[in-house]
């Protein structure tokens, strides 16, 4: 499984996002595909003239995930006693009946039926059917609709793939979103284009296992030449950015892509999850330690402003402190600028769920050093960039983000997608500041 920024990470779950349009409201829990199908069962509610309804999104990666959700649905109830209450996204897809058996919800729907226009019919939302949630790993197609994007016209996110066929010994995400399964490319650079053309300067590529795109699809192509096509077929497209991706998966096409390509954002996002060996082998991963250093190595030569960041899991069952500090360690020796550190936590039904687990406050501990650790890499990356001049997509609230990923503070009024040239000035925290040079429309 791979990790996205913001994406289906072994993670702590986000705060829930929330939003009510027309009498809909929607909660979304854990990965940015969670968010971009938020956006879809949106449009579908919408459309359909459903009112006085609230869908909550679940997350299933982690055990606080799922106790999260619960928490939510039942702080819903008392906020919306007459709302129908429909739960659906991972945690739904893989223990329907557990969400069922809770007396605040009225509907539970699978990750197949939560992209279909039919499901959010009034009739068919009100029609006292508990669940309906079919068997993912018979779902064959990837969802097609197209959204206008997560963050206005800064950036939209396209969904080229979905789904795992790999078993990391720590996961459940493969039983909530089933087989790896791809968007043929075709219809990928149309939305691509559709989106250009209203406008978006920033396209994401996103899905559960991104790097594992175009296996099933006739003469197995692999993601290198989606990008290549994307790029020539849509000349007016600014940035294009890859979401999460596993290093062992970068095929020789991508990595020459990322050298040459200018608007291919020099940012990766690494699903590492660890920096021992022994624990690499225990999660199931396809990677060594050696792999992730010689890869951020090799693309550090060839695209030398290029950034990492990574997933690490502090407390996996058997680690010891030595293997623990390797994980520490791998930060510095692959030069990381930005770490999601999460607390391992036992996933019912995974084999390292009956593994012999380390201490709970050993893994609290663990992880507050990993968090400590990337706050440095951080502050290294981010002085690194002070005195330098980027192009930021700016977002909403005059903040942009460069292709590196990193968030500025501009002192300059932009819509959302301009381009803006700016020189780093500072930076406080987790973001940057930057004096603007000029603006692209």
């Amino acid at each position: 499984m791979t990790a996205p920024v913001d994406n289906l990470a072994p993670a702590e779950t986000r705060a829930p996002e929330a939003a009510r349009e027309d009498g809909v409201e929607i909660v979304t829990f854990g990965c940015r595909l969670n968010s971009w199908e938020s956006e879809v069962m949106r449009d579908h509610a919408h459309a359909a003239g459903l009112t006085d309804t609230v869908i909550v999104n679940t997350c299933a990666v982690t055990s606080n995930a799922v106790r999260q959700a619960r928490q939510s649905i039942r702080k819903l109830r008392r906020e919306r006693p007459h709302a129908q209450i429909v739960v659906t996204g991972c945690a739904a897809q893989i223990d329907p009946d557990h969400f069922a058996r809770m007396k605040e919800v009225d509907r539970v729907i699978g990750n197949a039926e939560k992209l279909r226009p039919e499901t959010f019919r009034p009739a068919v939302i009100g029609s006292g059917e508990k669940v309906t949630v079919e068997d993912i790993m018979a779902v064959r197609e990837v969802a097609d609709h197209l959204v206008d994007g997560l963050e206005g016209r800064a950036r939209a996110f396209v969904q080229v793939q979905t789904g795992c066929d790999h078993r990391c010994t720590f996961c459940v995400i493969p039983y909530g979103r089933g087989n790896a399964r791809s968007a043929p490319a075709g219809d990928v650079v149309d939305q691509v284009r559709r989106l250009v053309e209203t406008g978006h300067s920033e396209i994401v590529l996103t899905g559960v296992d991104v790097t594992s795109w175009g296996q099933d699809l006739p003469g197995a192509p692999k993601l290198g030449r989606l990008v290549r096509a994307i790029l020539k077929q849509v000349p007016d497209l600014a940035r294009l950015r890859l979401s999460s991706i596993d290093a062992i998966e970068i095929d020789e096409d991508l990595l020459r892509a990322i050298a040459e390509e200018d608007r291919l954002c020099p940012y990766l996002h690494l699903s590492l999850q660890a920096g021992d060996n022994m624990i690499l082998k225990r999660m199931k991963r396809r990677h060594m330690r050696e792999d992730a250093i010689a890869l951020t190595q090799r693309l550090r030569a060839v695209r030398p402003d290029i950034a990492f960041g990574a997933d690490l899991i502090a407390g996996f069952p058997t680690e010891t402190e030595a293997m623990f500090e390797n994980s520490l360690k791998l930060v510095d020796e692959c030069d990381l600028a930005y770490l999601h550190v999460f607390p391992y936590s036992p996933r019912p039904g995974t084999p390292a769920a009956k593994m012999p687990q380390v201490d709970g406050q050993a893994i609290k501990d663990r992880a507050a050093r990993l968090r400590a650790k990337g706050e440095e890499a951080l502050a290294r990356h981010f002085r690194s960039m002070v005195g330098r001049e980027y192009d930021f997509v700016m977002e909403r609230g005059g903040q942009g983000r460069a292709g590196n990923f990193a968030p500025a503070r501009i002192d300059t009024p932009a819509r959302p997608g301009a381009l803006v040239r700016a020189r780093v000035t500072g930076f406080a925290g987790e973001t940057l500041t930057a004096e603007a040079i000029g603006v692209r429309a």
